[in-house]
């Protein structure tokens, strides 16, 4: 199958972090007709794309091998580098003129290091993490925020439209991963007021689901809110995020200190107590 014009072939991509939020992106790749190759560190991250038509490579290398577009979608800093540095990495077989996508959250030193090993290879690469969980993705509905150069996004953008909208250019590289951090930092203060204000309701004898309900339609609710009356208010899930919460905040909080801005006082407390709160399970 092709893409834009009749006579360029498909871009080919490939795809590192079968996850709940990275499997349906991938799923969406090769649904909408690109050539996908994927690799994963446990074998049964691969076993729901048989039949799909997608190619399981057998090291990150042959996968940047058969790709000119990878997306990377592991969980930290030390993650990525690993798919991509390691001697049978990512980088180790990918041709020049690829562009690397990295999906996931980290820092953006992190992104300016890593660009640096990939435009050794002749690779360029773009900061692109996402928003919006596994079933934004199933419906073509991430949020994907990119920092990088404008040639590359439009070379990509095809593709991120298998999965996402919007796709939002925010500057230089790194600019994607200030943009998520600084999303992350105020979901998260925003998980404090929900768990404070539903405790309100509960003590001034009204319903927490009927107060959500409220909530859904007016003027005061948030996507945190939401999220928890979704749940039936079981804060699990919530707890079991806070360490990734907790990297982003201190994202956070690094990029301001390196840029000399002055923190925002009161929301960082909030994000603090928050992250108290989740880590001693109490609310």
């Amino acid at each position: 199958m092709t893409h834009g014009d009749l006579d360029e072939p498909a871009t080919r991509v490939g795809f590192i972090g079968l996850g709940s939020q990275g499997g349906p992106m991938a799923r969406r790749i090769v649904d909408g007709g690109y050539p996908l190759t994927v690799w994963a560190r446990r074998p049964a991250s691969v076993e729901s794309f048989a039949g799909s038509g997608a190619v399981v490579a057998a090291s990150p290398a042959e996968l940047g091998a058969a790709s000119d577009v990878v997306g990377i979608c592991v969980v930290a800093d030390d993650d990525v580098r690993d798919v991509l540095l390691r001697d049978d990495g990512v980088l180790a077989g990918m041709a020049p003129g690829g562009v690397v996508a990295l999906h996931s959250t980290i820092h953006p030193a992190t992104c300016r290091e890593l660009a640096e090993a990939a435009a050794s290879q002749g690779v360029r690469l773009l900061d692109a993490p996402v928003s919006g969980g596994g079933g934004a993705a199933e419906r073509g509905q991430l949020l994907v925020m990119v920092g990088g150069d404008e040639d590359d996004l439009d070379r990509c953008r095809p593709v991120f439209a298998t999965y996402a909208d919007p796709i939002l250019h925010l500057g230089p590289l790194g600019s994607g991963q200030v943009a998520k951090a600084l999303n992350n930092f105020l979901f998260t203060t925003h998980v404090g007021i929900a768990l404070d204000l539903f405790a309100f309701v509960d003590r001034l004898g009204l319903d927490r689901a009927a107060a959500a309900r409220v909530l859904g339609f007016g003027s005061g609710g948030s996507f945190a809110a939401a999220t928890l009356a979704r749940s039936g208010f079981d804060t699990s899930g919530l707890r079991g995020a806070e360490p990734l919460l907790r990297k982003d905040v201190g994202i956070m909080l690094d990029v301001a200190q390196a840029a000399g801005a002055a923190e925002p006082t009161a929301l960082v407390a909030l994000a603090r107590q928050t992250l108290a709160l989740l880590r001693d399970g109490s609310e």
